[in-house]
């Protein structure tokens, strides 16, 4: 279970108390018994860069604006100092718009779109390497007791998956400090939503890690070195073109990252190996549910 302490370490954590996250559906067991259980909601979302309509994201709904700025971001449409100066969503409309100083136009970008291997179907626009050439990472080094440090914090911590399940989860962390936890059923949304509080409130990525529950895709690892963020680890494991892509920019990929365990296959130069895993606690069966299904 969590504690009051492992929650105050968070800027933004699980709201398990929010309305219309999920909603109870009645139907039957293996055995012809009535069942209940909670679902998750999703809906569309569909984000305009001023005048011009993006795309319709399949979202659980919560923090649009920052899911409409971090995708923006994340596919090069915004940069850190793009202007913007306003982001309106309009609930009804099921809408975002995010609005910039200056018009710009991507009607090429939006012609050559890629889908990913996203649980919920990412989608990328234009070259999917694009931007990735002029990405430097900093050289800052990852404690491994943060790591074990981090994990333990983030599977005690009350979410929408280990209530519901069928949902992702990506952390922002600082060191062993787990800050910003985003949910959604894409694990792409969850990234950008993420994206788009760092655009919002100015954070940079220097000294972060990304943790997430889902698989280390060629995706997920483009979105990170695209923010800056050095590190990236999940629970669960890689695809080869995702290794290959953070060899090539310079990203440690951590995979597997399971009690004691975990496999880092690029990046290995940051690791600074100050924890005996032989002193790490095993996870419970509960925790580990948090990667059983990615």
């Amino acid at each position: 279970m969590a504690t009051k302490e492992d929650l105050s370490e968070y800027l933004i954590a699980p709201d398990m108390s929010r309305s219309g996250l999920s909603r109870p559906v009645q139907g039957i067991d293996q055995d012809g018994n009535p069942s209940a259980m909670s679902v998750i909601e999703e809906r569309p979302l569909t984000i305009f860069l001023n005048a011009q309509e993006i795309v319709t994201a399949m979202t659980i709904g919560d923090y649009p604006e920052y899911l409409a700025l971090g995708f923006l971001r994340n596919q090069g449409m915004l940069k850190n100092d793009s202007g913007v100066i306003g982001v309106s969503y309009d609930e009804d409309l099921e809408t975002v718009v995010v609005r910039t100083a200056t018009q710009t136009t991507y009607e090429d970008k939006l012609k050559k779109k890629t889908r990913t291997s996203g649980c919920a179907v990412g989608t990328v626009f234009g070259d999917m390497m694009e931007g990735l050439e002029d990405v430097q990472l900093p050289a800052s080094l990852v404690k491994t007791s943060w790591l074990y440090a981090l994990a333990a914090k983030i599977n005690r911590t009350p979410s929408l998956y280990l209530d519901v399940g069928a949902i992702h989860g990506t952390v922002l962390c600082v060191e062993d400090r787990p800050l910003v936890y985003m949910e959604d059923v894409g694990r792409h949304n969850a990234v950008d939503k993420i994206a788009g509080w760092m655009l919002s409130e100015q954070v940079t990525a220097t000294d972060k890690i990304l943790y997430t529950t889902g698989r280390l895709t060629s995706e997920m690892v483009i979105k990170t070195a695209m923010m800056g963020i050095p590190v990236l680890a999940s629970r669960s494991g890689f695809t080869a073109w995702g290794v290959e892509i953070a060899r090539q920019v310079g990203l440690t990929l951590i995979g597997r990252m399971r009690g004691k365990r975990f496999v880092c296959l690029a990046g290995e130069a940051r690791l600074q190996r100050d924890a005996d895993p032989a002193s790490v606690v095993e996870e419970s069966h509960r925790s580990r549910r948090k990667g059983s299904s990615t």
